[in-house]
């Protein structure tokens, strides 16, 4: 099945259930930059959640996190953001662009390490999904998971293929993900701590998750800011942004 006439499929199912205003479906592997198997946005729109946001964004994406976790069912984005999230600077340079007043996703475990994400979005004059639609999303999980398997069997190949052709024209490794600390200069603890901070999370959970204590947190981000001769979150986010794209 092609992934146009499934994504039609998908969408035009869930119609019968709730009401949104968008839909866009995405394929994650690891770090890997994510395949876009279908959405429903026009041109503006589509350079702001689909080419915008495969350039790098999408390793703060909670989302992303989650399907990197092992999430399986569905999840409205508040209930998988970290506590600073709707602070975080992420979310005011980029993901306030997309004015959603909720995002729900279904998270669907493929084989070799795939997940596929079916989002639901409802702008901000639609406000957030009622609980008796969320509900409603919750029944057809099982459809869902079947339906994926069916629609979109072979992505790990889909993705060696990608892999393979970034490899070639930049002459190194296809995750520039995992490069960016080192080219910093970074510590690997100075690089967990940064990734927390620009994923949204808060110095103390930051320091719960790490097992370290809040006041170490702090110094690990001065000594992070000093480094990069920076003094801000912004800054910070630019910085990781502009590596993304070296």
């Amino acid at each position: 099945m092609a992934d146009t006439d499934a994504g039609m499929l998908f969408m035009r199912t869930m119609r019968a259930l709730v009401r949104f205003d968008d839909v866009v479906i995405f394929a994650y592997r690891g770090k890997e930059r994510p395949i876009d198997l279908f959405s429903t946005f026009g041109a503006d729109d589509h350079e702001i959640f689909v080419s915008l946001y495969q350039a790098g964004p999408y390793l703060l994406d909670p989302f992303y996190h989650a399907a990197r976790a092992g999430k399986a069912g569905v999840f409205r984005m508040r209930e998988l953001a970290p506590d600073r999230f709707f602070s975080s600077e992420y979310y005011r340079t980029y993901y306030s662009q997309t004015k959603l007043a909720e995002e729900t996703g279904f998270f669907v475990a493929c084989p070799d390490g795939v997940t596929v994400v079916l989002s639901l979005m409802r702008r901000e004059r639609s406000g957030t999904f009622p609980a008796g639609e969320f509900a409603l999303l919750a029944d057809v999980v099982p459809f869902v998971e079947a339906f994926v398997g069916l629609a979109w069997p072979q992505l790990s190949r889909r993705f060696d293929t990608l892999a393979k052709g970034s490899s070639r024209r930049r002459r190194e490794p296809a995750n520039a993900a995992d490069r960016i600390w080192q080219k910093l200069n970074l510590t690997d603890r100075e690089a967990s701590i940064v990734e927390l901070v620009l994923q949204g999370f808060s110095s103390e959970s930051i320091g719960l998750t790490l097992a370290i204590s809040t006041g170490t947190v702090k110094v690990h981000r001065r000594n992070v800011y000093r480094k990069l001769g920076i003094s801000s979150q912004m800054q910070l986010l630019s910085v990781y942004l502009k590596s993304l794209e070296a």
